[in-house]
């Protein structure tokens, strides 16, 4: 089988996704169980971390173990790519020595170089512009609670930041519609996400008038990292952009709130809100390393029944 690359989440195919979510509720049934499963034995995931996490850490590496293989991390502050190894090179060297590379990092150039010379497959783990492993996750946790997406409200109040664009990028991929209300000055540019069809994405100056309706309504920080510096200007601007309980009550009755955390209870959700019954936020975290688990597979074996 050629090499795939999971960089944007539009990487794959209706069809693949759709397998994912199937391999991903199978995987995590027998992780429930406590039912053994090492399809990846003998197998070695890298990876590689510019930006600090938690989560895709430890989703990443306890998902890797439990498929029954081996994770290494790597810190660009300890090895030669923070250094000034050009990352072609890095590619190259490091394909050579495991079987799949994980990258949480700055710019999606970065990545995409990464991938241009990897011999094995390359998961993006967070870039400026993607998040598509936490959409997985997301979209997994919809089907879970709320079943199918297709042709559902997802309202993202907030920054038009990666995971709002990879909402964008599921959106056309799944058939959905995504309502995205930011401050003025903090639009989408729509170009940003790739082709998108008719009705699949909508702006809204109202964050209240975003979720009327809406099956999801889902948020991210403020200040993404990279742009601490602007902090304090963000605080100001987006301090009506806050979810909170009229927002919610706007949503359809049965609709669900995410976060991809961490959360900043106050500023970007009120507390009643994500540690509210409409909550799925901690199933939302769990399902990183279930979906991680599924595609990791994917990309290394192919289809398994």
């Amino acid at each position: 089988m050629s090499v795939r690359h999971f960089l944007q989440f539009r990487d794959l195919s209706r069809d693949e996704i759709d397998h994912l979510f199937r391999r991903t509720a199978a995987i995590k049934d027998r992780f429930k169980r406590y039912e053994a499963y090492h399809p990846l034995a003998d197998r070695t995931l890298v990876m590689i971390f510019e930006k600090a996490s938690t989560r895709t850490r430890l989703s990443f590496e306890a998902g890797m173990h439990q498929l029954g293989g081996a994770a290494i991390y790597l810190n660009t502050r300890d090895s030669q790519l923070g250094r000034g190894e050009p990352v072609e090179d890095a590619a190259q060297v490091i394909s050579r020595m495991c079987d799949l590379v994980m990258i949480r990092t700055f710019e999606q150039e970065i990545i995409e170089r990464f991938a241009a010379h990897s011999r094995v497959p390359v998961i993006n783990g967070l870039t400026n512009e993607f998040h598509p492993c936490q959409i997985l996750a997301d979209v997994f946790t919809f089907i879970e609670h709320r079943g199918p997406i297709a042709g559902r409200t997802v309202a993202w109040i907030g920054d038009s930041n990666n995971v709002c664009y990879t909402w964008l990028q599921a959106a056309e991929l799944l058939d959905f519609k995504v309502r995205v209300s930011t401050p003025p000055g903090y639009e989408v540019d729509a170009a940003k996400a790739g082709p998108l069809s008719p009705g699949r994405f909508e702006q809204f100056a109202d964050p209240v008038e975003a979720c009327r309706g809406a099956d999801l309504v889902t948020t991210d920080v403020w200040t993404s990292m990279g742009f601490e510096a602007e902090d304090g200007e963000r605080r100001k601007a987006f301090a009506d952009w806050r979810v909170d309980a009229e927002m919610m009550r706007a949503a359809d009755p049965r609709a669900v709130f995410m976060h991809c955390l961490p959360a900043h209870r106050g500023e970007e959700v009120d507390a009643d809100v994500i540690d509210g019954p409409q909550s799925v936020v901690w199933d939302e975290a769990e399902n990183r390393l279930h979906v991680q688990k599924a595609l990791m597979e994917f990309l290394l074996l192919g289809r398994i029944a």
